[in-house]
């Protein structure tokens, strides 16, 4: 049965995102009513500009640059801006004001989510992110719900769209990091300014949220360890690809056992190579996916378009329902779960295998001295091989499973070493068997 009484929906932010959003509130507006049992009415849009162009024709009168007054009159309020500020500010606002809100900002999230899930406790209103992650694919609500009842133990997941449509170029044309963002950033896939995406910004704030939910534990996106993919060469691809493996930009969430016995948190984004046979390494193009293991469900994988207008939308919509559900039966959905409070390791603790490639004089001796300088800092050597001669003599090692600490202490050894012209590459290798 639909209550006759509306609940009154605000939008901030009208780019791609809360665009569609606006389009799906007003297309699907008598199917949302019967599933959340009242109308929803849209009272208003805040954007920056009024007169900017967009992608759907907004009714009049609603578009307002007052976004601070909009929000103290909505029952659920939408945040699409993105960023931190004025973001944080109109979210806090909204929930004070007793708005129940959605937001897809992972930026935020990622680093003063406490703040908001405060404020949400404190005003006894709802706040879901569904959209923060990996677009239309239904991961946190797995996270926090599904998986409620389980011991997650590994997260790993690739959670840009911008940066997997580089490396599949990459890997499937032969192209250069260079001309693989042009065509990216041509086909809409990348921004004029891609820093966020290529040097792994968005996947770090991601990550935190993923680490977050996973081990109920607060995780920020200044505790995750964090390389992007523009150093990654052809030649990494290539050798890669001699190893039956592929790179791609990865978000991996850990739970380590520490010698004492006590669990720790361990988050990362970097490139790493991966088998062809890992169910990661067959994601193409622009899509997203996030593997997940746990001690009861066992191997989970989600996949989906990470990005976009109308997929983000879908999972805005989804948070509404809910949201509007709750409000309707004057309860509220699952806060925050940091009962955990686990400690997150430093990268230097980190253990992985890693593909070492270095540049070296073409004499006898070398293999053997290169090798001596694995072995003095606690690192094994799973395989060697060499390529070329003279000049362009080069030694491609993988290693046995390593700290990051001990790899680290390796390659500063093998840099001051006379035999080595340089060290050309170093690349983790992950979810192959040791």
């Amino acid at each position: 049965m639909v209550s006759a009484e509306p609940l009154k929906v605000a939008v901030l932010g009208c780019g791609s995102v809360g665009s569609q959003v606006v389009r799906l509130l007003s297309e699907q507006s008598e199917d949302l009513a019967a599933r959340i049992g009242a109308p929803v009415e849209l009272v208003g849009v805040g954007v920056r500009r009024l007169d900017a162009p967009r992608e759907v024709e907004v009714p009049e009168g609603l578009l307002t640059t007052d976004s601070a007054a909009l929000v103290t009159r909505a029952d659920v309020v939408v945040e699409v801006i993105g960023g931190i500020e004025p973001a944080r500010g109109l979210i806090l606002s909204a929930l004070e004001h007793g708005a129940s809100v959605v937001t897809a900002n992972k930026a935020l999230l990622a680093e003063d989510g406490p703040t908001l899930f405060e404020a949400a406790a404190k005003a006894d209103r709802d706040l879901y992110y569904e959209a923060a992650v990996a677009g239309a694919i239904p991961i946190l609500r797995p996270l926090r719900e599904s998986l409620a009842g389980d011991r997650v133990t590994r997260v790993l997941g690739i959670v840009n769209g911008t940066t997997n449509f580089i490396l599949d170029k990459m890997d499937t044309a032969g192209s250069g990091f260079a001309e693989a963002l042009e065509e990216a950033q041509e086909l809409g896939y990348a921004e004029a300014d891609p820093t966020a995406d290529v040097e792994g910004f968005d996947a770090a704030a991601k990550a935190a949220i993923l680490a977050s939910l996973a081990f109920h534990t607060r995780v920020t996106a200044a505790d995750v360890h964090r390389e992007g993919i523009s150093e990654v060469t052809a030649a990494d691809v290539a050798s890669a690809a001699e190893m039956g493996c592929v790179v791609k930009l990865l978000a991996i969430c850990e739970l380590r056992r520490q010698p004492g016995g006590e669990d720790a948190v361990a988050v990362r984004v970097h490139p790493a190579m991966i088998p062809r046979s890992h169910p990661l390494a067959s994601v193409r193009e622009a899509y997203n996916a996030v593997f997940v293991e746990s001690e009861a469900a066992g191997q989970l994988m989600f996949y989906g378009p990470g990005a976009g207008g109308s997929p983000t939308a879908s999972a805005v919509l989804g948070d509404l329902v809910t949201v509007a559900r709750n409000r309707l039966a004057a309860t509220r959905g699952a806060g925050e779960s940091a009962y955990a409070d686990l400690a997150v390791l430093p990268m230097g603790d980190t253990v992985t295998r890693y593909h070492v490639a270095i540049d070296v004089d073409d004499r006898a001796g070398v293999l053997a001295a290169v090798a001596q300088a694995f072995a003095e800092h606690g690192v094994s050597i799973q395989t060697v091989r060499q390529e070329g001669r003279d000049d362009d003599a080069q030694l491609v090692v993988v290693s046995h499973e390593a700290t990051d600490a001990q790899l680290s202490a390796t390659v500063e050894h093998l840099q001051r070493m006379d035999i080595v012209r340089e060290v050309t590459s170093v690349m983790r290798v992950e979810g192959g068997a040791e």
